[in-house]
């Protein structure tokens, strides 16, 4: 299980700032986050990727800059396997970049990928005929009849006009529960609402919700 995070703002912030309250929740997150971390970020129009094999909470951020939007993934490795830092997400293409957080038992489809989170990816874009909201949907559907238990599935994916935010879990609301915190000029999305705000709501079970890009 693992910690996701995105921003979108009109104006432009320090990347940075923002993965310094992601750390904070992932240190203090009750299932260990510390399998590495990984982000996203638009620079100059296009993605800028880093990935980091250790803890966010004891990186030193490079001088990452500023930037109007940003994903960003803690890494919580199933039984503690494939710990290197190409199993880091964010996973990506050139159009889209995917986060995952949850657990699935007795998945009975075959996808390419070498962790579970990647198999996803690549199998709901099985579906995308021009539209990955709905190819989120037919092929989180599908992921569910054809599972023996899913513990939770949530996730977030970016193409370049929106982020779309699935959220599916059975077991230990508290911790699967996502949260938004929106104005007309900044998009937040995170697992857990920054330490010491209490101005954000909780994400809906069981729902795709997409979120323009400003």
């Amino acid at each position: 299980m693992c910690r996701l995070l995105y921003v979108n703002s009109k104006k432009e912030f320090s990347i940075s700032d923002y993965l310094i309250k992601f750390s904070e929740i992932s240190k203090n997150s009750k299932e260990f986050q510390g399998h590495g971390w990984g982000c996203a970020y638009i620079k100059d129009g296009k993605w800028v990727y880093y990935k980091n094999v250790n803890p966010i909470w004891e990186t030193e951020f490079p001088n990452f800059g500023i930037s109007t939007r940003l994903i960003a993934h803690a890494r919580s490795a199933f039984k503690d396997e494939g710990i290197i830092v190409e199993n880091n997400m964010p996973f990506y293409d050139d159009k889209y970049n995917f986060i995952f957080n949850g657990q699935l038992s007795g998945v009975k489809i075959k996808e390419a990928g070498r962790i579970g989170a990647e198999k996803i990816f690549n199998y709901v874009k099985r579906f995308d005929k021009g539209s990955i909201k709905e190819a989120v949907e037919k092929g989180t559907e599908i992921i569910k009849k054809k599972s023996g238990f899913i513990r939770a599935m949530n996730i977030i994916i970016t193409d370049s006009n929106s982020v779309y935010v699935y959220s599916h879990f059975n077991e230990d609301e508290e911790y699967f529960t996502m949260s938004s915190k929106l104005s007309d000029d900044l998009t937040l999305i995170c697992s857990d609402p920054f330490i010491g705000e209490d101005d954000w709501k909780t994400i809906r079970n069981n729902t795709l919700t997409e979120f323009k890009c400003f």
